[in-house]
């Protein structure tokens, strides 16, 4: 596989043949840590490596720990989040309920020829239950 390496500025540009097991190599470093080639090309021709502090597998083990408990809080949350939910919906629907008799009363008001208050405080309120 022919790589062209093309500089942010500047009208330099590099012509690299890359065998195909080495591309896939790099391929499969980009899967597994979630990032692009090209950024593990530039890692491998700058020579950004970075070298771990520590025991590897004491952090890899960590890190197993640290999941569990983030899938043992996603249990506690989960359902919160749904109830929520359901109370904003339900707030919502009183919301849409609070406005139709709103305008209810302004109708009967106008046909008994009362003074019609705005109450903008409230419609703020419905407003902002409805979104």
């Amino acid at each position: 596989m022919r790589l062209k390496i093309k500089p942010e500025r500047g009208f330099g540009k590099i012509e690299v043949e890359i065998n195909e097991d080495l591309w896939k190599k790099i391929k499969d470093l980009g899967e597994k840590y979630k990032v692009s080639e090209e950024h593990i090309l530039r890692i491998i021709l700058t020579e950004n490596f970075k070298t771990p502090n520590g025991n590897v597998q004491n952090l890899e083990r960590e890190v197993q720990e640290l999941e569990k408990r983030v899938y043992e809080l996603e249990k506690k949350w989960a359902p919160l989040r749904y109830k929520a939910y359901g109370v904003s919906e339900d707030n919502k629907i009183l919301a849409i309920e609070l406005s139709g008799l709103l305008a209810e009363n302004t109708q009967l008001r106008r046909f008994l020829r009362k003074k019609v208050k705005p109450n903008f405080e409230l419609r703020k309120l419905i407003e902002y239950y409805i979104r």
